[in-house]
């Protein structure tokens, strides 16, 4: 392997396309050859490795470009993690794409096709070629998730100052026509407010179209062991007592994230808060059932 194919591979953690190696004087026959003495080995019809073991995260992205070709990039939630993202992750990855009909298919990824220009969506980060981080979310949100995903991940790439509102209003706008942009713009008001998941915006809708008062989101409050935690969502009813409804995500029915969530309710309850749950589904599918609670424990005469 000559130097300028080994800096080649270092430059892609190991991974090179067999046109790039055409390119630098190396033909197929000579490949082969390396695979067949287990030097290499081929990961796809138009890529292999410089190694044989198991590829990482970051060798299964530049798998996925490489086999796509010199016009993708690793898009959607797959971009999302590489800008940072957490708690989005995904094992599959998405690779953008101009023409999804013009290779084969490899296993752990998904070509997801683009007509918009790739200079447009392309980030000069280095490393795996990559979009930027608001174009590949939008898109995702628009055309590859159900609705509160849709929300949800816009609202953690605020959340995880990793973008902001303004930016990804700019983008909805240069990415028109894009699905569901008018209730991206919607939910962005929400996001500058405070907003930092889909199940707090559920939360805004619930307390408009019932008049319940708008909470505040994510209350810094020290629990009973003296660390610092935040309420989902907090009402000062009239009699000084403050009200906290914490909503829970699906994630909780795990059983060990439900019991830390039981304990951590427990050690912020002292006198004069009151706790009270709900999940998820409740407030986006039964808002009426959670307002008429609340209203119960206090919050009509609040709101009156």
């Amino acid at each position: 392997m000559n130097s300028e194919i080994e800096a080649l591979a270092r430059r892609q953690s190991g991974m090179i396309a067999r046109r790039q190696l055409t390119a630098r004087g190396m033909g197929w026959n000579a490949v082969d050859r390396h695979i067949a003495a287990g030097r290499w080995k081929a990961r796809s019809p138009r890529v292999i490795s410089t190694f044989t073991g198991e590829l990482t995260v970051d060798q299964q992205r530049w798998l996925g470009v490489l086999h796509a070709g010199p016009r993708s990039l690793v898009g959607g939630l797959t971009a999302g993690a590489r800008h940072g993202l957490v708690g989005w992750e995904r094992s599959t990855v998405t690779v953008v794409v101009d023409d999804e009909l013009a290779f084969e298919p490899v296993p752990g990824i998904r070509f997801f096709r683009s007509r918009r220009p790739f200079d447009l969506l392309a980030s000069p980060r280095a490393g795996v070629p990559s979009c930027h981080l608001e174009p590949a979310l939008l898109l995702w949100a628009a055309y590859d998730a159900p609705l509160r995903p849709a929300h949800g991940v816009l609202a953690a790439a605020v959340q995880q100052h990793l973008t902001t509102a303004d930016r990804l209003l700019e983008w909805i706008q240069v990415l028109k026509p894009l699905r569901r942009a008018p209730a991206f713009r919607e939910m962005m008001r929400d996001v500058e407010g405070g907003v930092r998941s889909g199940a707090e915006r559920d939360v805004l809708r619930m307390c408009r179209r019932y008049g319940v008062p708008e909470p505040d989101l994510q209350t810094p409050r020290l629990d009973a062991d003296g660390r610092r935690r935040w309420t989902d969502c907090e009402w000062r009813l009239p009699d000084g007592t403050s009200l906290v409804l914490e909503v829970d995500g699906s994630f909780h029915m795990e059983a060990g994230q439900w019991a830390a969530d039981l304990r951590r309710s427990r050690r912020l309850t002292v006198p004069g808060r009151l706790i009270v749950r709900a999940t998820a589904f409740e407030v986006r599918h039964e808002p009426q059932e959670v307002a008429r609670d609340l209203f119960t424990l206090g919050l009509l005469a609040h709101a009156a």
